[in-house]
């Protein structure tokens, strides 16, 4: 199959030049389209590019289920192999696209758990104030779940990133991407609290400064240090969901969406490039968007 490795190497080019995928995009495309000739090969088929027909490819990922391989894995698959078929069209290498009938499997979107008001009190009721770190860990769950932070996004929240006159903090989000977020005055002023009494007798490291959260040493806090704070809270509060600090995140969301707020504008907050991700949100409750169509609908009066 030299032909083939022939055309997937002007492929992976073509990616990187016209395409300007990363690296590692480019290497998941070429295991995904290896993996399609590894299997035409397990079948003791020898056939090239142009002779592979869709039953050929329907084959390959009913084989994908069997080895148990997710449906969005084999969705991500598929992808790449239309978008290897597609450039094949585009440079002449075959005349029909055998892979312009294949499915993708349906995605079964997880729901996301999600904490209403009584939860988020009972686990800020857990934190013992009288420690070090007590105002620091309320004004933690204050502001995740007043601006839907990412865990990142909050380890390297920043004071100069703070604007409380104006009730905005400015986030620096994936990809680099900055966004300003309304903030809520509650976790304003438990920042406050935090940072002008409790943070004032660290013994704050250098290039630690400028961070908003840190530990008791004086450096910026990890990821790994929040998971365990949130779950800590959420045991002691006798919460039996799967908790992270994400779950603020999603609370956050389903919770705005819940109380009227326009759909654009939480993608706008969360900093999802596409609403298809924030979309979601929508499907959390059923029991109240029953309730929101039966109250409100002309045929459900």
């Amino acid at each position: 199959m030299s032909g083939s490795n022939i055309l997937i190497k002007s492929f992976l080019t073509y990616l990187k030049l016209e395409k300007s995928l990363s690296p590692n995009s480019i290497e998941a495309y070429e295991n995904d389209i290896k993996k399609l000739f590894s299997f035409i090969a397990f079948q003791g088929k020898n056939q090239s590019i142009s002779q592979l027909k869709l039953q050929d490819l329907q084959g390959f990922i009913k084989w994908l289920a069997e080895i148990g391989l997710s449906a969005r894995s084999q969705s991500r698959i598929i992808s790449g192999i239309k978008s290897f078929y597609k450039f094949l069209l585009l440079e002449r290498q075959i005349e029909d696209d055998p892979s312009e009938l294949l499915e993708l499997p349906s995605l079964e979107r997880k729901l996301p758990a999600v904490l209403d008001i009584s939860e988020i009190d009972a686990m800020i009721a857990q934190i013992d104030r009288s420690k070090a770190e007590g105002e620091r860990n309320k004004a933690i769950i204050e502001t995740l779940y007043s601006c839907g932070l990412r865990v990142s996004e909050l380890i390297d929240l920043r004071l100069s990133h703070l604007y409380p006159e104006d009730s905005f903090i400015r986030v620096i989000g994936k990809g680099s991407k900055e966004r300003l977020i309304p903030i809520g005055q509650q976790a304003l002023k438990q920042i406050d609290i935090y940072v002008n009494h409790s943070r004032l007798h660290l013994n704050i490291q250098k290039d630690n400064e400028d961070y908003v959260f840190l530990n008791r040493r004086g450096k910026k806090l990890t990821r790994n240090m929040i998971f365990i704070i949130i779950k800590d809270l959420a045991a002691r509060a006798g919460i039996h969901k799967t908790i992270s600090p994400h779950t603020f995140r999603h609370s956050f969301a389903t919770h705005l969406i819940e109380g009227g707020a326009d759909l654009r504008a939480v993608q706008e907050m969360l900093g999802h490039e596409s609403i298809i991700t924030t979309e979601i949100y929508t499907h959390l409750d059923r029991h109240f968007l029953k309730n929101e169509i039966m109250s409100h609908h002309p045929r459900y009066q």
